[in-house]
């Protein structure tokens, strides 16, 4: 590594070897030799030295049955211990300028203010006020750390931060190294993997933690940073009802695919965010009433509290204590007891607890004491405007299939024929009929099955909650708007009594090609314009439209469909909101999220943004509070300057080229995934596909239906699978090919041009660059020497050749000698972890080999294997 990267190599060195000294102590100096000897060898294997690799593969081959846990244990914490040590650096006080760059948020208000666009600083304002960016918190099964680690992690990047201070005694220094030690030496004897598979209420738990152990806190240190860098180039205050990010969730919400999620289930995650919130709150205002021991108030204030020579605490000890009451609610319910406020006494809405809040802030104002009044109260203030009463708004998502046949059931009980057979036609006129009708659809006598009685629950849930604990309502595999106006109807006859947005979720190739037309027959339809109110969402498929058609056919279908969505809205005169579902790896529309989000089509974004943050990715980008406030910063600035600085539109010359590059592109994705025989046979051979289901990763199954073959696999855990024998076939399978087509057709000036002048493309082929740099066709070919049946080998070979040359097709467009030369930091992210990942891979094939051969399970082999798995995650970082 560089010079400049001394302190990071210097922190992975020191945790590596308080790692070995704990392993030293609980297993002998023996076995610490003999995996540094494992992880040298790798690091020489990695420079071609000869017969390096041979001599590791043979000390991996002789590990003794009760040797393989530990030895994945270690390799797997060294991965953990690095992300640790990486994450840490982009935060720490000796981070490098490769690193660490300057504030996205004082860059552009920079550029703004003073640069060329000189814009208005009433304008800026403006724009920053009607920003809504909304992330949604989703718990797909990519998260392999257990929570109790998570939280061990957190305490060491703390010590680290400590260290860092050049002003600690030796003293000092000692306590944080032995608080060091004792943390690794905690990590090392914890099982790393769970023994059950968690629940949907423990995958919200994981939210509930992210909130409070770090956005509670980032959230107003966001803002005031947000507000400083406004001061500073435009001399303007931030209002403090100005809230440009929120989050919502998917987590205890999400029911597609998942049987274990049902309204019971939902309906505890929302006490339970309740519950959390105002715990927060109740901590806040305590102390608050602590801290507010003024006298000075206005004449409201002092109406308020009956002329108290301490009118503020006064006022915040009706709000503290009115917040108790609400949680002895809350945990009433959530044990099961009937507890019933007074409405007087309950808090429903955020304007609740903002409207005694404002009036002392006023106060404070008014009295000269703007120090004070822009404290805590302040930050609390801001985090209402954020948080809401809920903490995270729930979303709740569901197949369209399922909305379908809970109405076919009601038709053919009132014998109306069988709603699933109609024509789309007449699916719209009985639905449209039924949503303008007063009286009631179902019947009191009827009794549905278990299945539409959970779609009926659902509802009545969702009408019995108020609006602002609530997201959208996302429906998977939607493709006509009789999917929409479906659960338009189901909600009016579950008794809700507000316009929840109803959000379309278009995931294949052939949907995002026809949503926009979908959308048109929508808002032609007058009722539903009336239901909407000016505004639409939808959501756009990364995973299963890449997993149907290859990232660069489904990246440019998903271009498209943006594009035609954004006129459809506009021609209706109504704000379009576009959701984007991506994941934590490139072949789910992950990467840079600033990047991504600048190369949407222009008019796609116009200051409103949702988007899902998903398994691992929440931790990395969200997990300590300093790394909230970066990514908070990134998103913010990202969607203001996709706003006032849109992207230009792609030439026609430039369209015309991406038609015919995605249409090759397709073919030869489907060529294999589809049309290939032995291609299905060979994918479960050499990956651990059919072994990710032991391990308890979610509590979603991981396919939607148990005797599917690939194409009932769920996107996540098909990628998992191809990033696990490091061939990363999804992410890359067909791009290169049709890249190659057009350069073979004379079209490399056109592509040169698109790459230095096109977001869309330039980002396409960096993600395509940061993909091909973590694959690794070397141990691909290993696992299938070691996996695959010998008639399956050409298929491989086959693969890792189409690799290789579409790694050179990319190098030839970027005009660069080695991958990623331009961001040579995220190269040596990539490089830094090998030595540490490549033992655990050659491992992992000699673990399937081994349970694959033993008819009877062995614990041993098999806990390894799932280490392994945990490990290589660990190191690939965005695996889902």
């Amino acid at each position: 590594m560089s010079d400049v990267n001394a302190p990071l190599k210097a922190n992975v060195n020191m945790l590596g070897q308080l790692l070995g000294d704990t392993i030293s102590t609980h297993l002998g100096d023996g076995f610490v030799e003999k995996v540094e000897s494992i992880r040298q060898l790798a690091k020489a294997s990695r420079q071609r030295e000869p017969g390096a690799r041979d001599q590791m593969l043979t000390l991996l081959n002789q590990l003794d049955d009760h040797e393989l846990v530990p030895f994945a244990k270690a390799f797997n914490q060294f991965l953990n211990l690095t992300n640790l040590a990486e994450q840490f650096h982009t935060i720490s006080r000796n981070c490098d300028e490769l690193v660490c760059v300057p504030d996205p948020v004082d860059l552009l208000f920079g550029g703004l203010i003073n640069g060329k666009a000189k814009m208005d600083p009433q304008l800026l304002l403006s724009e920053l006020e009607r920003l809504e960016i909304d992330l949604v918190l989703t718990a797909h099964p990519t998260e392999v750390t257990r929570r109790t680690l998570i939280t061990k992690y957190s305490a060491i990047i703390e010590c680290l931060a400590e260290l860092e201070n050049p002003q600690l005694s030796e003293q000092e220094q000692r306590q944080q190294n032995l608080r060091l030690r004792q943390l690794i030496a905690q990590i090392w004897h914890t099982n790393e993997i769970r023994t059950q598979r968690p629940t949907p209420e423990d995958e919200a738990s994981w939210g509930w933690a992210v909130v409070e152990d770090s956005l509670w806190q980032a959230v107003p240190d966001f803002l005031r940073q947000l507000n400083d860098r406004l001061e500073a180039h435009a001399g303007l205050q931030l209002p403090h009802h100005v809230a440009p990010v929120k989050f919502s969730s998917w987590m205890g919400g999400d029911r597609d695919g998942n049987p274990n999620v049902t309204a019971k289930v939902s309906a505890r995650v929302l006490l339970k965010n309740r519950q959390t919130a105002l715990t927060l709150y109740l901590n806040d205002i305590n102390t608050l009433i602590s801290e507010l021991s003024m006298a000075e108030c206005s004449d409201e204030l002092s109406a308020r509290t009956q002329g108290s020579d301490e009118p503020y605490r006064v006022e915040l000890r009706k709000l503290r204590d009115k917040l108790a009451l609400n949680l002895e609610e809350v945990e009433a319910g959530l044990a099961g007891q009937a507890y019933r406020l007074d409405d007087g006494q309950r808090l429903t809405s955020k304007q609740d607890l903002l409207e005694p809040l404002e009036v002392i802030y006023n106060s404070l104002l008014d009295n000269r004491m703007r120090l004070i009044a822009n404290g805590l109260l302040l930050d609390t203030i801001r985090r209402l405007h954020c948080f809401g009463i809920g903490l995270t708004r729930l979303d709740i998502r569901q197949d369209a299939a399922r909305h379908s046949s809970a109405i076919a059931e009601v038709t053919r009980y009132l014998g109306l024929g069988d709603y699933e057979h109609w024509q789309e036609e007449e699916k719209q006129a009985f639905l449209l009929r039924e949503l303008s009708s007063r009286r009631p659809l179902l019947p009191n006598s009827w009794e549905p099955t278990a299945d539409t009685k959970e779609v009926l629950d659902t509802c009545k849930l969702i009408a019995s909650q108020h609006q602002e604990a609530l997201g959208s309502y996302v429906i998977s595999m939607a493709s006509l708007p009789s999917d929409v106006l479906a659960v338009a109807l189901l909600l009016k006859e579950g008794g809700c009594q507000f316009a929840m947005p109803i959000v379309p979720l278009f995931e294949t190739l052939d949907d995002l090609d026809n949503g926009p037309k979908c959308i048109e027959q929508l808002l032609s339809i007058d009722w539903y314009l009336g239901y909407i109110r000016g505004k639409q969402q939808v959501m756009i498929g990364y995973s299963d439209s890449a997993k149907d058609a290859g990232v660069m056919a489904a990246s440019w279908g998903q271009y498209r469909a943006q594009e035609a969505l954004v006129d459809a809205c506009k021609a209706a005169n109504v704000d379009l909101t576009l959701f984007h579902g991506r994941g934590g790896s490139i072949g789910r529309g992950g990467g840079p999220a600033h990047e991504a989000i600048l190369s949407q089509p222009p008019g796609s974004v116009d200051g409103r943004l949702r988007v899902t943050e998903q398994g691992e990715m929440i931790r990395f980008k969200f997990g300590l509070p300093k790394l909230a406030v970066q990514s908070l910063a990134l998103y913010t600035s990202a969607v203001l300057e996709a706003t006032v600085l849109p992207p230009p539109k792609p030439k026609q010359e430039w369209r015309d080229l991406m038609d015919s590059i995605a249409e090759h592109s397709v073919s030869a994705y489907r060529g294999i995934v589809r049309e290939e025989p032995q291609f299905v046979p060979y994918f479960r051979a050499a990956t651990p596909e059919q072994e990710l289901a032991d391990l308890p990763l979610g509590s979603r199954p991981a396919k939607r239906r148990a005797d599917g073959g690939v194409e009932s696999l769920r996107a996540i855990p098909w990628i998992f699978a191809w990033t696990q024998n490091r061939l990363m076939l999804p992410a890359w399978l067909g791009a290169g090919a049709g890249l190659q087509v057009a350069i073979n057709d004379g079209a490399q000036p056109t592509l040169t041009e698109m790459f230095q002048s096109w977001p869309f493309f330039r980002t396409r082929l960096s993600m395509l660059e940061m993909v091909y740099a973590k694959a690794e066709p070397n141990l691909a070919a290993y696992y299938d020497r070691v996996l695959v049946p010998q008639e399956l080998h050409h298929l491989g070979q086959t693969l890792r050749e189409q690799l290789e040359q579409d790694i050179q097709t990319v190098l030839k467009l970027t005009q660069e000698q080695t991958l990623m030369e331009h961001t040579p930091w995220n190269r040596e992210s990539v490089e830094l972890r090998h030595p540490y990942i490549d033992p655990l891979n050659f491992l992992q094939a000699e673990l399937l080999k081994r349970c694959r051969s033993h008819k009877e399970e062995v614990d041993d082999i098999k806990q390894a294997l799932m280490i392994s798995i945990a490990g290589v995650a660990a190191g690939m970082r965005n695996t889902g």
